[in-house]
């Protein structure tokens, strides 16, 4: 045998081995499509194919195929990706709203090769996923500039699903109107009221009126169906074209760094744990002098630290408040179960509702 027959005779031998690895990896790969799926979380995971990266690169030892080898697990990476879509084509995602609303952007962004679903609001979004209807919803959290959506912090508190991933979107807010219209002849904008505030400012220096609709593409389409150029809305530029407006005036909201923070809520709780872990946690006080301060006492001697701490009325018991808390780690380590432990004696109702990594900043302008 030649030595080119001999190295050839290598290859086949390798690419053998190479194709049985690759089933197996593959049909992890489908596991792992399977768990997305149930657990509400995107294909792409850039942190944790970045970490796998570094990791086997190490695993060749010399330098000049080390590079080539990046470029060949990074090949094998695009092709899983491309099968777990192909495993969660038919994913169905609910958000709150109408085609062309920020909560359809976020989804679309989150979920590109899933099916977004509208529902009218929060709660019927919220529960097309406890039914089963849907496998996750994408629901708004919170405003930089406007604060909480105290709708979708009740849905936590009350609710059965579990947060396993939160997402920033930029929001650029847009004056529509009917094509040919003037800004000078707007008399009334049409928004939601989270828009409307964010856009006060430049709504008092027009000196506009203002009234506040379900979310911000409802008012587009009930500009569009009017006919009147005394009316605009305020909304993302997608729903011009969705709906047949013209971009009248650009980037309305008095806050530049604008941001909405959505939640991707599904029936089972992900296991996600690392540097940039991070849980939601709810839970009411004993009536006592004092309970709140040891509840956080607790939370802070334990190593966790509290991104966010505020309070909501209990719905159901006048006068009664439960507390939101967002904080840095991991509950399910050791010092997150002691912690959990000693928060269970001065806490009346105690509740994880979300374990999570903070997800990449979305897209906002991104087109339907």
């Amino acid at each position: 045998m030649t030595e080119l027959e001999q190295a050839r005779r290598i290859i086949d031998e390798a690419d053998r081995e190479m194709a049985a690895q690759f089933v197996k990896r593959m049909e992890a790969v489908r596991e792992v499509a399977e768990f997305k799926a149930a657990h509400g979380l995107p294909v792409l995971d850039a942190a944790r194919e970045q970490a796998v990266i570094e990791k086997n690169a190490l695993l060749v030892e010399d330098p000049n195929l080390r590079a080539h080898y990046v470029s060949f697990i990074k090949g094998v990476m695009a092709i899983s990706r491309t099968w777990q879509r192909t495993r969660l084509e038919g994913m169905r995602v609910a958000y709150s709203g109408v085609l062309g609303a920020f909560a359809a952007i976020a989804a679309e962004r989150i979920f590109p090769d899933a099916l977004a679903l509208p529902f009218p609001d929060f709660e019927a979004a919220y529960n097309a996923v406890v039914s089963g209807d849907c496998d996750c919803c994408v629901l708004p959290m919170e405003n930089s500039f406007a604060g909480e959506v105290g709708q979708v912090a009740d849905l936590m508190f009350n609710g059965s699903l579990y947060v396993n991933g939160v997402y920033a979107l930029p929001v650029r807010h847009q004056l529509l109107g009917l094509p040919g219209t003037k800004i000078s002849e707007i008399r009334k904008v049409l928004s939601h009221p989270q828009a409307l505030s964010q856009c006060a400012d430049y709504i008092k220096s027009h000196g506009f009126a203002s009234e506040g609709v379900s979310n911000t593409a409802v008012a587009a389409r009930t500009v569009a169906g009017a006919r009147d150029k005394t009316l605009a809305a305020i909304a993302s530029s997608d729903t011009s074209d969705l709906y047949g407006l013209e971009v009248l005036d650009h980037d309305l909201q008095t806050s530049a760094a604008n941001t909405t923070r959505f939640a991707v809520f599904s029936r089972a709780e992900a296991d996600t744990t690392g540097e940039n872990s991070r849980f939601i946690m709810l839970f009411t006080v004993n009536n006592v002098v004092g309970a709140l301060a040891k509840a956080v006492n607790i939370i802070c001697a334990h190593g966790f630290n509290m991104r966010v701490l505020r309070s909501r009325p209990v719905k159901d018991v006048p006068w009664q408040y439960y507390f939101y808390v967002e904080a840095e780690g991991d509950h399910k380590s050791e010092d997150g179960q002691r912690m959990l432990r000693a928060l269970s004696v001065c806490c009346d109702r105690l509740k994880i509702a979300g374990h999570y990594t903070e997800g990449p900043v979305l897209d906002g302008e991104a087109r339907l």
